[in-house]
């Protein structure tokens, strides 16, 4: 809004006195800093016509902290890819070439940044001189200067998402490999700052600004597919996030993730230039080393599994043997390392490594240094995730261990061994409901419980957990249901309480953590799912279904996710008292199947398909307020898969209680429904829905025709459906095929895949 201030600025960088021209580049790299979008605009005549020409001319400036300036000025414009930059493109890249050996740390590491990201917005610019840019980043990787060699170190994690990586790396990586490998050693600076020579801290109570916020994850329901490995969200980001507490991003973590990427580019290729160096440091007497040879080992864990699987025999008993290192953080490395190879221990025979590992790491959960402790928790958690019922022999032991850990455990610990115990009741799930269990886990899980204040948010990772703890019970929990389901109900309702006074007077309330209502809404999703008709009398002497119908309408997006999770568990468990408010909530439902929130609009269409099977005809009335909104998802493009099959489902069982209504949209949804459908495996909800398009196929033939191929794929996806189902199926393909007549059906079924003809040939006789 003054316009005279730039002119004026540019025109006080040509002063004589070095300290103006000094001053106003500082002022124009906050401005370019804060404003870079506004630069380019029209709005201000395109100031940067002028501006990118200037600054061009100070790269050869006799003062480095200028020249420093000037390129950082530039640098606010390449990712946005400003047109006055793009039209300089060429001379900026041969000024920043000029300054690569400039003797200012500062300077270098400017331009290092500079080619950083131009690798992102202008290869095309870069590709001519890539050779010699890949040697000049391989020695600024080395920089004395830390900070110049960290930015040069983010030139191969960004490189390493360009599709010419391969091609312009794999003649450098026997220099590259080395450097990084190098990069990855604890600096001593972060040894001090570690702690690394204090051992034993268990005792110490942990300081608040230690613990890291958590968030909740808010329940999605999603169907079981064929793969059956959960695929780690966490996974090859955090490269050994055991170190976040120090400074978030260093030379060390950015060497680590920069050859856990390469890895998965080159693969096993990776490992000629590795494994000579790699015997050196894992068995080196100076613990430095040693530790980065183990991080070195975890971070080429996903990209080279296949080529390192000969070796594996011989390393997972010597990082077995790290775990009882004296050093601390040489224990806490090896956790993480062993858990990137968890898949591999599990597929072994058990008692080669998963025995041994077990053993060791329920050691390392007892480890007296709070920092192993930490690190063993969440790999035992993988493991537990990779290994599931193999854990069952091991129960007691397992138990043992994390309840011993409870009494041990400071502040932060014991959040992370919630999780631990939340990950063993998914993977064993009903392996657990031996009394001697339940005796040895609930106890202590209640009496925190129990300390824990209604407004403590350490509630959250303890009500995760009892929801998988309750889920995995079943009727083990009921004797501990009452109190917990209580609790949850009063959290609702203080939450949604305190929420309403803060509306009508803001300036009098705070504002409530509406996550506590969340997490509470979700632990009952938890026991209905695990108590099933058990959480009956429960809800009859609690007002649920009047604050669930609140939550429902709540303008926070997690929350109306978590009530419809939970509205279909109940649905599922005690429909007598949903059925009394079906009217209330339809209508409810209806408007949530909104995919701009995704998880929203799956929990709202899974409960509308659930209370469909409760329903039956009764369904009829309020078939009109969904079924629109429901075609409409399923032929949307870019659909989730999950929001795809569960809408699949529900419009299945839609059409399975009220054929005659949603029959006449077949043919709008018949082909994406088939296609969304053929890859889950067979199931009640898979039952329920072929069923539904069978009954709908009956009413409305005509609907299919044109898209019969993909109805025959979609029910030769089914391994063995139940006798009656197959029957229906044999109907529908036996009656097209006398339909059309034997020659047509013929010429159809040459489009089919050789498979599919085999399956309905063998299977149907068609």
């Amino acid at each position: 809004m003054w316009p005279e201030l730039l002119p004026q600025l540019c025109n006080l960088l040509n002063s004589e006195d070095y300290n103006t021209c000094e001053g106003a580049f500082g002022a124009l790299q906050k401005i370019c800093e804060d404003s870079s979008e506004l630069l380019d605009s029209d709005a201000l005549n395109r100031p940067l016509n002028i501006m990118i020409p200037k600054f061009l001319q100070f790269f050869k400036h006799c003062s480095p902290k200028i020249r420093s300036h000037a390129i950082a000025c530039v640098n606010q414009f390449i990712m946005d890819r400003a047109q006055a930059l793009m039209d300089n493109i060429d001379t900026f890249i041969e000024h920043l070439f000029a300054l690569a050996v400039d003797e200012d740390p500062e300077v270098r590491k400017n331009v290092c940044r500079a080619l950083v990201m131009l690798l992102e917005v202008r290869i095309d610019r870069l590709i001519p001189h890539m050779h010699s840019i890949i040697q000049y980043m391989l020695q600024r990787t080395q920089d004395n200067d830390e900070n110049v060699a960290l930015e040069a170190c983010e030139f191969w994690l960004t490189l390493a998402e360009q599709p010419i990586c391969k091609e312009v790396l794999s003649s450098h990586l026997v220099q590259l490999i080395p450097i990084l490998v190098n990069g990855m050693k604890y600096s001593e600076i972060d040894i001090i700052l570690l702690k690394g020579d204090v051992e034993e801290d268990e005792a110490i109570p942990d300081s608040e600004q230690d613990i890291k916020p958590r968030f909740h994850k808010s329940r999605t329901v999603t169907l079981q597919h064929e793969e059956e490995r959960p695929q780690d969200d966490e996974d090859g980001e955090d490269e050994d996030d055991d170190d976040d507490t120090l400074s978030d991003w260093n030379l060390r973590k950015c060497s680590a993730a920069a050859l856990d990427v390469l890895a998965n580019v080159f693969r096993d290729e990776l490992l000629p230039h590795l494994l000579p160096l790699l015997k050196g440091l894992l068995f080196h007497p100076e613990w430095v080393i040693k530790e980065s040879g183990i991080l070195v080992l975890g971070a080429i864990a996903e990209g080279c599994m296949q080529g390192m699987v000969p070796y594996l025999p011989e390393l997972i008993p010597h990082l077995i043997q790290c775990l009882s290192d004296k050093k601390a953080l040489v224990r806490s490395i090896a956790c993480w390392t062993l858990s990137r190879y968890a898949h591999w221990v599990v597929s072994q025979p058990p008692d080669m490594h998963l025995k041994p590992l077990m053993t060791e790491l329920l050691k390392r959960i007892l480890d007296s240094n709070k920092r192993v402790q930490e690190a063993a928790c969440s790999p035992f958690a993988t493991l537990e995730e990779e290994a599931c019922t193999e854990l069952v022999p091991y129960l007691s032991f397992i138990l043992d261990t994390l309840v011993f850990a409870f009494g041990k455990y400071q502040h932060k610990n014991l959040l992370i061994l919630y999780d631990a115990i939340g990950t063993l009741a998914d993977s064993v799930g009903h392996h657990l409901t031996q009394p001697e269990y339940i005796q040895k886990l609930m106890p202590p899980l209640i009496q925190k419980w129990n300390e824990l204040k209604d407004e403590d948010k350490d509630l959250f990772p303890l009500l995760e957990c009892l929801s998988s703890v309750a889920t995995a019970l079943q009727s083990g929990f009921l004797p501990y249901c009452e109190p917990v389901y209580q609790r949850c109900v009063t959290l609702v309702q203080k939450t949604l309480a305190q929420a309403m006074m803060y509306n009508q007077q803001p300036d009098q309330y705070e504002a409530p953590d509406k996550d506590f209502m969340i997490v509470a809404l979700d632990l009952l999703s938890g026991l209905a799912e695990g108590l099933g008709c058990h959480v009956e009398q429960l809800v009859a002497r609690s007002n649920i279904m009047t604050l669930l119908f609140q939550c429902m309408q709540d303008t926070m997006p997690e929350v109306r996710q978590s009530s419809f999770a939970l509205l279909g568990d109940l649905t599922k468990a005690c429909f007598l008292h949903v059925k009394p408010c079906i009217a209330e909530f339809m209508p409810i439902l209806g408007t949530n199947l909104n995919p701009e929130f995704i998880s929203v609009c799956n929990n709202a269409t899974w409960a509308i398909g659930e209370i469909c099977m409760q329903m039956g005809a009764e369904m009829q009335p309020y078939v009109q307020m969904v079924l629109n909104n429901l075609v409409e998802i399923i032929n949307r493009p870019n659909t989730p898969k999950t929001l795809l099959e569960n809408t699949a489902i529900t419009i299945g069982r839609l059409g399975y209680v009220c054929p005659q209504e949603v029959a006449p949209m077949l043919q709008q949804f018949i082909r994406p429904w088939c296609t969304s459908l053929r890859n889950i495996r067979d199931n009640e909800e898979k039952d329920s829905a072929f069923r539904g398009i069978c009954m709908m196929i009956g009413v409305n033939p005509g609907g299919v025709v044109q898209d019969f191929i993909f109805f025959c794929d979609a029910v030769a996806s089914w391994v063995s459906p139940k006798d009656d189902l197959r029957d229906m199926f044999y109907k529908i393909l036996h009656g097209f095929k006398d339909q059309v007549g034997e020659e047509n059906w013929q010429q159809f079924s040459e489009q089919f895949p050789p498979l599919l003809k085999e399956r309905l040939a063998a299977f149907y006789g068609v």
